[in-house]
């Protein structure tokens, strides 16, 4: 993420949000995107760092998608204090909490209810994930919004960014969220309103 390297997505998958281009379609543009066809989308990140009794560790992670809180076990929730700019937004006992980018919005943060934002959008969602009795309602910040999810007394809990394994965490641990420095940087060779047609496609919105 340091390095302005643009990325093409190819679509191998099911869904590919992030892709545009099937493995024959990118074989056939091959030359055009060598001379320099497309345009380039940039997309925002989040920074992620973990406090533990007051001192920030050592892990620190940059994430294009979403960053989760969530439970250690199955059938058990996790109480924790989502805070914005120091100010507590929600005080769930929840399966996890989501906070994700606008690529992230059509991620997992989709599939528990939340909002999708345009792709160099620079927002940030929060999403409780099964809440226990309250409603799951999102909660969209400005860039530069600093989110912490701080872990409730002799609760246990996992942390996951981008999906890669899962780090422990402890009664009292703080996860911190803001907007990264870096961007995710892709290549597009369609016009800006293709991620609307992408979208309505592959969620059924779109009848063709």
């Amino acid at each position: 993420s340091p390095h302005p390297v643009v990325l093409l997505g190819v679509n191998t998958g099911r869904i590919g949000f992030l892709t545009e281009l099937s493995p024959a379609a990118a074989l056939d543009q091959i030359e055009a995107i060598a001379g320099g066809a497309g345009r380039v989308e940039t997309r925002a990140m989040v920074e992620t760092d973990l406090l533990r009794r007051g001192e920030e560790l050592h892990e620190h992670f940059h994430a294009l998608n979403d960053v989760v809180v969530g439970r250690a076990a199955i059938g058990r929730t996790v109480q924790f204090v989502v805070r914005a700019d120091d100010t507590a937004i929600g005080n769930y006992r929840a399966d996890g909490v989501i906070v994700a980018t606008a690529t992230g919005s059509t991620a997992y943060s989709l599939s528990v209810g939340g909002p999708i934002l345009h792709p160099e959008s620079r927002e940030i969602i929060v999403t409780p994930v099964a809440p226990h009795l309250s409603p799951a309602n999102s909660i969209v910040l400005p860039e530069g919004a600093r989110v912490e999810v701080e872990i409730a007394a002799g609760q246990k809990a996992i942390l996951s960014v981008d999906g890669q394994p899962d780090s422990q965490l402890e009664a009292g641990d703080v996860v911190r969220v803001r907007t990264s420095p870096h961007v995710a940087r892709f290549l597009r060779l369609g016009p800006p309103g293709e991620f609307y047609v992408r979208v309505g496609r592959r969620l059924n919105w779109l009848n063709e």
